[in-house]
């Protein structure tokens, strides 16, 4: 874990270095959270420790190897594509293209496993949905390493001791917390498309390997679902709502509600806490409901996810962008 969390640091450090080189900088804007010129790609470190880790623990662990090899060319996809627009602007199609092949690959493995169908179906959903998800609300300092190492520590604890997929999971939230130093409180790097698509791959990689060793089958669905849940809630609403209005929805903006709460505060740290209080908070209840009845597993699920609702439309209530009427 120790190792992990060195890597991701030292990734960081060579990353802004390289950043502020060749003027790899995220400029300020109407559409940006941030008042400074600041170096991006700081996440390629992350993405080199969880990457050693999946790359030994066929020999370590008991992890077969097919398994292992899909994984780490998922990555190499993801992490690539993102590498790439962080130095020059990819088309959203390329990358989602990317997203959906590094899911299928390891669909194709765990099938090949003996994964069941829904299993699979599983991963080739969460892969590119959680990558998306952990981009868009990757927008404040601290924010996206923080909470994934959150999700990643509740999936270790739910694996159990010493089960492989818990230590690979540990080893995720090791390098998010080696990198934070650098993201929080104050970013003296961002993660950049390289950061952000390698969380919400090892996160949507890391849930269904945890699903496919459960026993329970999808009764753990709704447990997983509950440290994800601030994530969750804020993306696809905040989403929709721009569809609805029929606004650009795929360009960058500023309207998810930790970005509105962010401007109103004038401050990220305080929204970066709220959220992982939350996701804490989360983490506790999916501890507790792994070990009830399916049913109280499903309303845990419903009341935080409403919950969360309510608190996303609360937090877009009271406070406005100046520009947020004209986001196009």
């Amino acid at each position: 874990m120790l190792a992990s969390a060195v890597i991701a640091a030292a990734g960081a450090r060579v990353a802004r270095w390289h950043a502020v080189r060749h003027r790899l900088l995220d400029q300020p804007g109407a559409r940006r959270s941030h008042k400074v010129p600041t170096p991006r790609g700081g996440g390629i470190g992350i993405a080199i420790a969880w990457g050693l880790a999946w790359l030994v623990a066929p020999w370590l662990l008991p992890v077969p190897g097919t398994l292992a090899a899909a994984v780490l060319a998922g990555l190499l996809l993801v992490a690539g594509v993102g590498f790439v627009d962080d130095h020059r602007a990819l088309s959203a199609w390329w990358r989602l293209a990317a997203h959906v092949a590094a899911g299928g690959l390891v669909a194709l493995a765990l099938a090949a496993n003996g994964a069941a169908p829904w299993q699979v179906v599983f991963v080739l959903a969460a892969v590119p949905v959680l990558v998306n998800v952990w981009n868009f609300m990757d927008g404040i300092d601290g924010l996206a390493a923080s909470q994934a190492a959150l999700v990643a520590l509740t999936f270790a604890l739910l694996s159990g001791a010493p089960s492989a997929w818990a230590v690979l999971a540990l080893a995720l939230a090791a390098s998010c917390a080696g990198f934070l130093p650098m993201n929080f409180p104050r970013a003296r790097i961002f993660l950049g498309d390289v950061g952000s698509g390698t969380l919400g791959y090892a996160i949507a990689v890391q849930a269904s390997l945890l699903l496919w060793s459960d026993a329970g089958g999808q009764g753990l669905v709704p447990v997983l679902l509950l440290p994800l849940s601030a994530f969750l809630v804020d993306a696809t609403l905040t989403l929709g709502w721009r569809i609805v209005r029929g606004e650009a929805w795929w360009m960058p903006h500023v309207q998810h509600s930790y970005q509105q709460l962010a401007f109103s505060l004038a401050d990220h740290r305080p929204v970066t806490l709220l959220y992982g209080a939350w996701t804490a908070a989360a983490l506790m209840l999916a501890l507790v409901s792994a070990t009830r009845v399916t049913s109280f597993r499903f309303a845990a699920a419903a009341m935080c996810l409403l919950l969360a609702a309510v608190a996303w439309r609360a937090a877009r209530g009271g406070v406005g962008h100046p520009d947020e009427q004209d986001r196009h």
